[in-house]
This record gives C-alpha cells, structure tokens and sequence, in this order.
C-alpha cells in the first residue's frame, strides 16, 4: 500500500479540524465535510490540561488557544464546605505556555476554523457522506449535495454518535453511564486561579466545582447521578440545578446564586462508547469521540482528540496507509483506553462511594500519564 495523499475527514469539530490542520502541515491534501450548516458549538466551557496545549501547539495553535482562554494553575479538590483537601498543580510541558487552561467551546473553535481558513483546507459545510465504498485501494464517497470523490483515507470525525462508525460497527453505541453534567457560566471571581472540585457531599452521588474561563468568566458544573436518564423541561433547568448545588459553601456556594435563566444551563446525559482496537477497517478509521467516548470527570476530550489527529499526522506521512493505521493504533489505544475507563471508573465510584476508591489518587496519576510524550 501506498502513501495517503489526499483524505477526507468527516465532522467538522476538534477532532476533525485537528487533524485536518495536521495533515495539510504533513502535505496530504485534505477535505473536511461538516454536516451542521451553521458550523456552531454550543456555549459552554472546558478544561484542558498540559497535554492538549501541548498537542495543539504541535498543530501551532497553542498560543492561540491559550489567549482565548485563561491559564490556571492546577486542580484542587475541595470539601462541601470550601476547605481544601488535596491541590494538583500543574507542569508546564511547552516552554512559555501554561499547564491548566479553561476556554469556550466557541473560543476553542474560533482558534481552529481560523487556523482552517488561514491555511485553505476546504470544507463544505451541510455536507456529510450518503455512501462510501472502500475499494481495496481507497475509498469511493457520495455525498449528500450529490457529489462525489474518491480518497485514499477516510476519517471519522463526527463525534459519538458517529454515522461512519454506525455504518462499520453496528452494534457499538454510546451507553447512559447513569449520571449527567450541569453547566452553566458565570462571572469569575477576580482571584480564582485554580479549577476545584468539591467533593464528599452527604447523600449525593456527584461531584460540583467551576473553572475560569476568561479573565471575566468561568463555569459552574455539577456530575451527578440521574437515575433513570430522565429528560427535563427546558423552563426547569436553571431550578434543577440550583438544587444539585444545595448544601456547597466556600466560592461555589456564592457562585451558584448566579444560576437564574433557564435557558443558559446547558445538561446532557453522560454516555460513553469506547471501541476496542482496531479503530480502522481497510481505509476507514475514527478518532476522537467517534472511537472513544468517555466522560468528562478528567477533562480529557478533548485533548484526546487532538492527539489522535497529532499522531495519526504523523504515521501517515511516514508510512503506507496500513503501516500507519497500525502504528497509529500502537500509540493511541492504551492512552485512550485509560482516559476513558479512568473517567467512567471515577463516576462509578461517585454513585457507589460505598466501593470507592481514591479519587484524588487516581486524577493525580492520569495527570502525571499524560504529562508524558505520547
């Protein structure tokens, strides 16, 4: 098999654009199809640590990404009542940028459609695939505007619902892991520098905390279990999570005061689907969500994603396309894996802390993981 020379990425989100940005600076021409017309997030915040900053500054947007959002220092898990138990600073892994950061999910997409317009990659927008057929040798593509093409790659980027992992693994789905995440924005106290989590909450099988944002916001967040999975109405969300945030003192107790209009809290139900290797037949292959799903309690999603596009840049341009889908794997999966059954194990432990384990122990040593080269 030969080189990959031109690929078409499906899903037009971190996943997809990361390594879009990676293949173009490796020379392999590249496509991105994104179905949502509009090509929008929804508003709300994440945390990332030194090895997503890392990872994006290989893709050269780190700099840019650490200006749309605002460093802090590390992790610090915090009593119901605000006293600290345990902190988590942060190791810097790129000289002059930050180890711990909080940006938007729109901020973040901004850096990276820019990077996208600024280097040319195409993308079309409202398009996705209708069929592909792997030839042997490539892969033939229909799209949903009528066209088609032919690539010798492609990869599935389109989150964890993934259509291109529906079509080659069926049975594999995303699972309500029994708990769901609150959110909600607010303004940042002036001298918070540091992501907490309380934790320890009589009676309560979550966790809640807050992040900053920008110099002027951060995000309130609550985990918790939700049995049954069940739906809210949209005028009771803001009453909803008042409640799951009773009984927090310290800054989240003040801060949770700010959680009033209904229609800016953002819930979802946590599921997660995480494929076992490979993550590829013949010339199809998933990254991101797409292969490996997870919750969010260490805020690793997104740095995931962004070294699998890394990664996967990089065995591609070195290799022939099965050289490169194997290699790739070797490098990715265990380091995925662990994220993953890390973060579910994490939740696990919150609805059953009769059987829990160290939480603190283990967010320490997945930080010290992956602070390590990939």
């Amino acid at each position: 098999m030969s080189k990959a020379q031109n690929v078409l990425v499906i899903g037009g989100g971190v996943a997809g654009l990361a390594v879009a940005i990676a293949l173009h600076q490796k020379g392999v021409a590249v496509e991105v199809v994104e179905k949502n017309a509009d090509w929008s997030v929804y508003h709300v915040g994440i945390i990332v640590q030194s090895n997503f900053i890392r990872a994006l500054d290989q893709i050269g947007c780190g700099k840019a990404a650490v200006a749309a959002g605002f460093p802090y220092k590390g992790a610090r898990f915090l009593s119901t009542g605000g006293e600290i138990i345990a902190e988590l600073p942060g190791v810097s892994e790129v000289d002059g940028l930050p180890s711990d950061l909080g940006l938007t999910r729109p901020a973040l997409h901004e850096v990276l459609t820019g990077k996208v317009k600024e280097l040319g990659i195409p993308v079309r927008l409202g398009v996705s695939f209708e069929t592909f057929e792997d030839t042997g040798s490539g892969v033939n593509v229909t799209f949903t505007d009528g066209t088609s093409g032919s690539y010798d790659l492609m990869i599935g980027c389109d989150g964890n619902y993934s259509a291109v992992r529906k079509v080659l693994w069926r049975e594999a789905k995303p699972a309500f892991t029994g708990q769901g995440v609150w959110r909600y924005n607010v303004p940042r106290p002036a001298n918070l520098e540091w992501s907490d989590l309380y934790i320890g909450k009589p009676n309560f099988h979550g966790k809640a905390g807050y992040c900053p944002l920008t110099p002027e916001e951060m995000y309130i967040f609550v985990v918790c279990e939700e049995p049954g999975n069940p739906r809210f109405a949209p005028e009771s969300l803001a009453d909803e999570m008042q409640q799951r945030l009773q009984g927090y003192g310290g800054l989240l107790g003040e801060a949770a005061k700010a959680i009033t209009d209904p229609s800016l809290v953002v819930y979802r139900p946590l599921e997660a689907c995480i494929m076992p290797d490979p993550w590829y037949q013949g010339r199809v292959v998933l990254i991101g969500d797409s292969a490996h799903s997870a919750t969010p309690h260490l805020g690793q999603g997104a740095a995931m994603a962004v070294e699998d596009a890394v990664v996967l840049a990089e065995e591609l341009a070195a290799k022939d396309v099965e050289s490169a889908l194997r290699a790739f794997m070797d490098r990715r999966f265990e380091r995925a894996k662990l994220v993953g059954t890390s973060s579910i194990k994490l939740g696990e432990w919150e609805m059953h802390p009769e059987s829990a384990g160290d939480p603190v122990a283990l967010t320490d040593m997945i930080r010290r993981k992956l602070a390590e080269p990939v």
